[in-house]
C-alpha cells in the first residue's frame, strides 16, 4: 500500500481557489488603500497590474464587490475610473458599485504645471474625466 504524502504540490492552486484568487488579491489591494500613507506605497500601481492582466471573466469576477473599507473619495475616484477604464478595454460593464461613487468635487490634474492642464483636460481617458481626475495614462499604460 502506497503511502500519499499530506503535503501539497506548494506550486499547485487547486481550481477552486485558482478561480477566487483574482477577486482575492482585488479585495486585499483595496483594503491596503485604506492604510496610512506609509503602508499603502505602490498599492494602485498592484492593482493595474493585476487588472490589465485579467480576462474579461476573471477581471468581472475580481471586481464584483467593493471591500468593505472606506476610502477618502479621491482614492475611491481614482480606483472606480481604473476599473471603469479596465471594464471598457475587456467589453464588460463596470460593477454596479463605481456608479455608487460621486465624481469629486474639485478637478484634481496629474501635474502641478498649469502648462499641462489644457492636455490632461483633452487627453484624459473618459471614465477618469467624469470623476473629475485628469491624468495622461492608466490601466495598460503606465507614466
Amino acid at each position: 500500500m502506497a503511502f500519499k504524502s499530506p503535503i501539497r504540490d506548494p506550486d499547485r492552486i487547486e481550481p477552486r481557489l485558482d478561480r477566487q484568487a483574482p477577486f482575492i488579491r482585488f479585495q486585499c489591494l483595496v483594503r491596503q488603500l485604506a492604510r496610512p500613507e506609509a503602508q499603502r506605497r505602490f498599492v494602485f500601481a498592484d492593482i493595474h497590474d493585476l487588472l490589465a492582466k485579467l480576462r474579461p471573466e476573471e477581471f468581472s469576477d475580481a471586481v464584483r464587490h467593493w471591500p468593505d473599507v472606506t476610502l477618502s473619495p479621491f482614492r475611491a475616484n481614482y480606483l472606480c475610473g481604473m476599473v471603469e477604464y479596465a471594464a471598457g478595454l475587456k467589453r464588460v460593464r463596470p460593477p454596479s458599485w463605481t456608479a455608487d461613487v460621486a465624481p469629486l468635487k474639485e478637478p484634481w490634474f496629474g501635474s502641478n504645471l498649469k502648462s499641462l492642464r489644457l492636455h490632461l483636460l483633452t487627453n484624459s481617458p473618459a471614465p477618469f474625466r467624469r470623476r473629475n481626475i485628469f491624468i495622461d495614462a492608466s490601466v495598460g499604460t503606465r507614466v
